[in-house]
């Protein structure tokens, strides 16, 4: 099994965001903003459902998602940004109690795992993103982006209900060019 990275260039996430949103493709579009903000494992994404999001009787949208994942078994609470706040708004007119939010559009039901990462890996192609990307390296690109803005490793390992610091560190891809940065901006003596 090939490993996949990280989108370390954050131009080149916002590439890919932009790539379905300006197809008009905005169930796509909204599937990679949720991947890349709440660090869901695909198969925990592919299963939220519009209830998960929204209030239907407040008719708004929920600050939090409350989940049990499917690998770990353990109860997550993501907060919901802007950026996943602003892509459920461009599919909200699919908004119904029960289905899920990255769904097939004939059946209701959602979309494969399969379907999600063609879906990926298609438009890291057309974008010529020549690292390995899948439904996974959105998760990690979450966590890289995530410790580049000054979060703590620690937290970002809770995140992601790692064991260990050492998994934390490999899953997110730090190389020697980020170690190097480290080196060079710090300046304790002006």
């Amino acid at each position: 099994m090939a490993t996949t990275e990280p989108i370390r260039n954050a131009r080149q996430a916002q590439d890919l965001f932009n790539y379905y949103y300006e197809k008009g493709e905005e169930r796509n579009y909204a599937m990679v903003v949720l991947a890349t903000y709440t660090a869901l494992r695909i198969t925990d994404l592919l299963a939220l459902t519009w209830d998960n999001v929204y209030d239907f009787k407040s008719k708004r949208f929920k600050k939090f998602i409350t989940l049990l994942e499917t690998k770990t078994k353990k109860t997550k609470i993501i907060a919901l940004n802007k950026n996943v706040i602003t892509a459920l708004k461009k599919i909200k007119r699919s908004a119904v109690q029960g289905k899920h939010i990255i769904s097939n559009e004939r059946t209701g039901k959602p979309i494969s795992r399969v379907q999600a990462y063609r879906i990926i890996r298609s438009a890291g192609e057309a974008l010529g993103m020549t690292s390995r990307i899948s439904c996974h390296s959105l998760r990690k690109t979450f966590g890289y982006h995530a410790w580049k803005s000054g979060a703590s490793p620690q937290v970002i390992m809770d995140i992601y209900n790692h064991s260990s610091y050492n998994v934390t560190r490999r899953y997110i891809g730090i190389t020697q060019d980020d170690k190097n940065d480290v080196y060079l901006k710090l300046n304790i003596i002006a």
